[in-house]
C-alpha cells in the first residue's frame, strides 16, 4: 500500500507540473567578455564584436574606417515581458559598464540600451539614428523598440546638449531626459560609468554613477518615467545595445553586464484542462495522496524519535554539554506547565517561568504540532550547547520525553529588551517601566555587537544568528544584554555542508535584508543588517515597521526612515523621546550613522562585526555613507578589486559570497 500511495502521488506531482507551465526568468551575468567564448550568446551584426575584453558596439579602434557604422548587441536568448494578456508583467534590473571614448573632436552619437522586438539592424541607422530606427520607421508603431539612449552629441533641436540620458519609444526623439552634466559625468570622456536600469512593470528608472576604479560610492537615479512597456512591445523581446558613428568617431565598449528578471505565469485557466479527470481516477489519486501522507508522518515521527539518541550521544559527548533532564523534573518546576507561569509565546512553542532548587529558570516548551518546532529544537540544542559567551543566554539543558521536545535556560530576571522598548502588549498588559538611559542602550548595543561577533568569528564553526531582534535579546538583572533563541540558527562548516541556503525565506519581517527575498540564503551580511535594525530600534525606540504589511515593504521601514532623516541633517530628530535631557549627542549620531552602514542595501559594503565593535569603543572610524539612499539592485556590485585585496576582519569589509563560508 505504502509503494502504490507513493507511485501515485508521484504521477499526480507529473500531472501538475504538466498543468502550471511557468515561463522561466532571464538572468545572466558577464563581469568581462570573452572572445570566441561569450560569442555564442549573443546575436551580433556586422559592425559589432568582442574584442578587449569588452562589447564593441561599433568597430574598435583596429578596424580601418569606424566612420558611419551603426550596430547591435543582442543577448540570443529572448525576455518574458508579460503573458496571460498583459494581465501578469515581468520586472527587471540591469546594471552594465559602459565606456565611451571619442576618436574625433567633437565625437560622435553614442549608444543605447534597448529592447526589441527585432533582431536585425536597421539599415542606414548610423549617425543620428542610434541604431534605433531609420528614417522610415522613426516614430512609427512597427518600430516596436524601446532605448534608453546614451546620447554623446546634439543631433537635433529636441535634445538637450551632447551629455544625456533620454527615453526614446519607436523613435530617436526622447519622451524625457536628463543632461548628466550636473552630476559630474562626462560620458564621452573615456571614463566608465555604471549605469543601473530598473523596471517595475509600472516604472523605469535609470541610475548613472562613477564606477569602483573611481572609488566613489554615490549612485544618482537621473531619471525615471512611468511606462507600461507592454503597451509598445511584444510578449517576447531582445535585450542589448544598439550604437552609432558619424563623420564623427567614438569607440563604445559594453565592459560588464548583468540582468535579472522576474518570472511570470501562464494562463492558470491551464490547470483545469488537467483537473477534468474522470470522477474515479480523482477518487483513487485524493486516496492515494492521502494515505502516503499518513504513512510519510507515521515515518517522520519514527526517524525523529530514533534521531533523539544520536542528539544525546552528540550533545553528551562535549565537555560543556547541557544537562538532560527528566519531564517529571520539569513539569514540577513549572507547575506542570501552568499558564500563571508564562513568561512569552513565540512561533514554536511557550516559554515558562520555573524553579529548580532555589535557581529560577525559563523552560521553552516546543509545540507538539510543529514540524518546524522540532527543527528548531534540534538547531538550538546542538548549536548553543556548545556556545559559551557573557553575551549569549546560557542553555541550562533539554529534555525529550513523551513527545515534549523542551530546552531548559537560565531565567533572565528583565525579561527581554522589547518590553523595554513598547510595553509587553504580548502579554496583553501595560508594562510601566522605567526608560532605559542612553548609557544602557549603548550598553545592550554593544553586547549584542559583541555576541555576534563571537558567532561569525569567535566559534571554532561560524554560525548564523538569521533571527536578531528586539524580543531575542534578553536582559539580566544588571541589564547585560544577552541573544538567545536560536532555533533558526545555522552553523557554516568547511568541509561539510553547509546550511546559509534553504528553500525557506526564515527570519522576522523588518529585520530581513532586502537580498534575502531574492536569494532565500542566511549569510554574515544578513546578520549584519539585521543589527542594523535592532541598533536604530535601541536608539529610536520604534518598531521596524508599523505592522506586517509595511514590514515587507523596504520603503516603510525604519531604514527608510532614518535614510531620509540622515540625507536632510536631521537624524537627531529620530531619537527616543524618553532620552531628553540624558543624551551625548555626537555618540547617538555616530551609533544611528553606524546602524545606517550596517543597513546598506548592498551587503558587499557592510561593515563586519570585528569593525561594528571597534567603532563602539572608538578604536575605528565610521564606515562611509552616502547622504542618499542606495536604491536596492541585485545582484549587487561587488567590491573593487582594491578593495578585495584589503578585506579582511580589521580592513572592515566582509569577505566575497562563497559556498564554503556561507557567504
Amino acid at each position: 500500500m505504502q509503494f502504490y500511495s507513493l507511485q501515485t502521488f508521484a504521477f499526480l506531482l507529473a500531472l501538475l507540473c504538466c498543468a502550471l507551465i511557468r515561463a522561466g526568468c532571464l538572468n545572466f551575468s558577464y563581469p568581462t567578455f570573452r572572445d570566441k567564448v561569450d560569442d555564442k550568446d549573443f546575436i551580433i551584426s556586422t559592425n559589432s564584436s568582442i574584442a578587449f575584453n569588452a562589447i564593441q558596439v561599433t568597430h574598435d579602434a583596429t578596424q580601418a574606417s569606424i566612420n558611419n557604422e551603426s550596430g547591435r548587441f543582442l543577448y540570443k536568448k529572448r525576455f518574458r515581458l508579460w503573458g496571460d494578456g498583459r494581465r501578469n508583467k515581468a520586472s527587471f534590473s540591469t546594471t552594465f559598464e559602459i565606456n565611451i571614448s571619442n576618436k574625433t573632436n567633437p565625437g560622435a552619437e553614442g549608444l543605447a540600451f534597448i529592447l526589441t522586438a527585432n533582431s536585425t539592424l536597421p539599415e542606414n541607422s548610423n549617425g543620428q539614428w542610434l541604431g534605433i530606427v531609420n528614417a522610415n520607421s522613426n516614430g512609427s508603431d512597427r518600430a516596436k523598440i524601446v532605448a534608453v539612449e546614451f546620447d554623446t552629441s546634439k543631433s537635433y533641436e529636441q535634445d538637450l546638449d551632447d551629455n544625456h540620458v533620454g527615453v526614446d519609444v519607436n523613435s530617436i526623439y526622447s519622451r524625457k531626459q536628463e543632461s548628466l552634466t550636473r552630476y559630474g559625468i562626462r560620458l564621452s570622456s573615456g571614463v566608465s560609468y555604471a549605469v543601473t536600469i530598473q523596471y517595475d512593470s509600472q516604472n523605469l528608472t535609470i541610475f548613472v554613477f562613477h564606477t569602483k576604479e573611481t572609488g566613489e560610492q554615490m549612485k544618482d537615479q537621473v531619471l525615471s518615467l512611468p511606462l507600461n512597456l507592454s503597451d509598445y512591445l511584444p510578449e517576447k523581446v531582445y535585450v542589448g545595445f544598439s550604437a552609432s558613428t558619424g563623420n564623427n568617431t567614438q569607440l563604445n565598449c559594453i565592459q560588464s553586464w548583468n540582468f535579472t528578471s522576474s518570472h511570470i505565469d501562464e494562463n492558470p485557466n491551464l490547470l483545469w484542462v488537467w483537473i477534468a479527470i474522470p470522477a474515479a481516477v480523482v477518487m483513487v489519486l485524493l486516496a492515494g495522496v492521502a494515505s502516503y501522507f499518513y504513512w510519510r508522518r507515521q515515518r517522520e515521527n519514527k526517524l525523529l524519535e530514533d534521531a533523539f539518541p544520536r542528539i544525546e550521544d552528540e550533545i553528551q559527548s562535549t565537555a560543556m554539554a547541557p544537562k538532560k533532564f527528566k519531564l517529571k523534573e520539569l513539569q514540577r518546576a513549572t507547575g506542570r506547565f501552568n499558564p500563571k507561569n508564562k513568561l512569552g509565546k513565540g512561533g514554536f512553542g511557550t516559554v515558562y517561568k520555573g524553579l529548580l532548587g532555589n535557581k529560577e529558570i525559563a523552560v521553552k516548551r516546543v509545540s507538539k504540532d510543529s514540524h518546524q518546532g522540532k527543527q528548531e529544537f534540534i538547531a538550538e540544542v546542538t548549536t548553543i550547547g556548545s556556545l559559551r559567551h557573557k553575551n549569549l543566554v546560557k542553555l541550562i539543558g533539554w529534555c525529550y520525553e513523551s513527545h515534549e521536545l523542551l530546552i531548559v535556560y537560565e531565567l533572565m530576571p528583565n525579561g527581554s529588551l522589547d518590553r523595554f522598548l513598547f510595553g509587553d502588549d504580548k502579554l496583553g498588559r501595560e508594562m510601566e517601566e522605567l526608560p532605559l538611559s542612553w548609557r544602557r542602550r549603548h550598553s545592550i548595543i554593544s553586547g549584542v555587537a559583541q555576541a555576534l561577533d563571537y558567532l561569525h568569528n569567535g566559534c571554532e564553526k561560524r554560525v548564523l544568528h538569521r533571527d536578531i531582534k528586539a524580543s531575542n535579546i534578553m536582559l539580566d538583572s544588571d541589564f547585560t544584554a544577552r541573544l538567545g533563541d536560536f532555533g533558526l540558527a545555522r552553523t557554516l562548516q568547511q568541509s561539510e555542508v553547509t546550511h546559509h541556503s534553504t528553500k525557506e525565506i526564515a527570519g522576522t519581517l523588518g529585520y530581513m535584508a532586502p537580498e534575502t527575498f531574492l536569494t532565500a540564503r542566511a549569510t554574515v551580511e544578513t546578520d549584519v543588517y539585521a543589527f542594523g535594525v535592532l541598533v536604530l530600534e535601541v536608539v529610536c525606540g520604534r518598531r521596524p515597521a508599523g505592522n506586517q504589511l509595511e514590514q515587507s515593504n523596504y520603503n516603510n521601514s525604519i531604514v527608510y526612515w532614518l535614510w531620509d532623516l540622515y540625507s536632510r541633517g536631521k537624524i537627531l530628530d529620530a531619537v527616543d523621546s524618553r532620552l531628553e535631557g540624558d543624551t551625548d549627542e555626537d555618540d547617538i549620531v555616530s551609533v544611528l550613522t553606524l546602524g545606517l552602514a550596517c543597513c546598506h542595501p548592498n551587503p558587499h559594503q557592510r561593515p563586519s562585526m570585528r569593525t561594528v565593535l571597534k567603532v563602539l569603543r572608538r578604536e575605528a572610524d565610521l564606515p562611509s555613507l552616502p547622504t542618499e539612499r542606495p536604491a536596492f539592485v541585485w545582484p549587487s556590485m561587488p567590491p573593487s578589486f582594491k578593495q578585495d585585496t584589503e578585506s579582511d576582519l580589521d580592513g572592515g569589509r566582509l569577505t566575497p559570497f562563497s559556498e564554503i563560508s556561507g557567504r
